[in-house]
């Protein structure tokens, strides 16, 4: 390796075999793993990580620690591995120690993590996007937090589209969340779906409406580590989808005429 390497590597919700290959073999070939013991599943790392691989837990360190190993591996020509838990791409504080690997002449990529939205809806056994129903997911916060908000992302304008919310980093003020999505238009028998550490050991997976959402929290002291699922497509029934359908055609397959008949008919009817 002619410069040392930074590899963000998105462990995924937490269960060790929800990492992608290309996270492992990272991880695998890394002269330092550095990981969040509290958020991320200790096989993840300890499954794939080389014998005389150095671990650091970043929940122990500060960002400049962080910083120095980088420094480190772009003097001495190592391979980092900083493993996130669920995607790095949202929420993960990557965008600045990506820079400033960068900054510092190493190699640095993004390796792409199964998000905790994603393990909730296949949980719960729910497709987020309903066809006529929802066909958007808006992924958003409550704001208010630690984290200042830009003026226009609140809760509220979000839930006026109607459609599929997985709201994260919001549990700790559950009734304040409850009142931002009626505010945005949803009614009171909105369904949810309430996941607790999805795919850990310990998971919670509850479904419930939208008045029910904070006494749930209360009741089983849901905190943190807790994503909420919110819209209509969470209790609608699957529909015929027109991909498969046989008046529908693509590249590799042409329509049946008397079944493309009946589906422009169908379409025509709605409009």
């Amino acid at each position: 390796m002619d410069r040392g390497r930074v590899s963000f590597v998105g462990a995924g919700p937490g269960a060790a075999d929800l990492i992608t290959l290309r996270g492992a073999r990272r991880i695998g070939a890394a002269d330092v793993v550095i990981w969040a013991a509290s958020l991320v599943m200790p096989e993840t790392v300890t499954e794939h990580a080389r014998p005389d691989a150095e671990l650091v837990d970043s929940s122990q360190i500060t960002h400049d620690d962080v910083l120095a190993l980088y420094r480190r591996a772009a003097d001495e020509r190592l391979a980092v591995a900083r493993v996130h838990s669920g995607d790095p791409s949202l929420w993960g504080a990557v965008q600045e120690q990506y820079d400033a690997a960068e900054a510092l002449g190493l190699e640095v990529e993004i390796v792409p993590g199964v998000s905790a939205f994603g393990a909730a809806a296949a949980a719960a056994g729910r497709e987020l996007t309903i066809p006529e129903v929802a066909q958007s997911v808006v992924l958003c916060r409550l704001e208010g937090g630690k984290t200042p908000m830009p003026e226009r992302e609140r809760v509220r304008e979000f839930a006026r589209h109607g459609t599929t919310m997985a709201i994260f980093l919001s549990a700790a003020r559950s009734t304040q969340l409850v009142d931002e999505l009626r505010a945005g238009g949803y009614p009171d028998d909105t369904p949810v779906v309430v996941a607790y550490r999805t795919s850990w050991p310990d998971e919670l997976t509850v479904r419930c409406r939208l008045d029910e959402l904070a006494a749930v929290c209360r009741e089983r002291k849901l905190w943190r580590q807790t994503l909420f699922l919110v819209g209509p497509a969470l209790a609608a029934g699957g529909t015929r989808s027109h991909l498969y359908h046989a008046g529908h055609f693509h590249t590799f397959r042409k329509p049946d005429p008397a079944a493309r008949r009946e589906l422009r008919a169908t379409r025509a009817g709605r409009a």
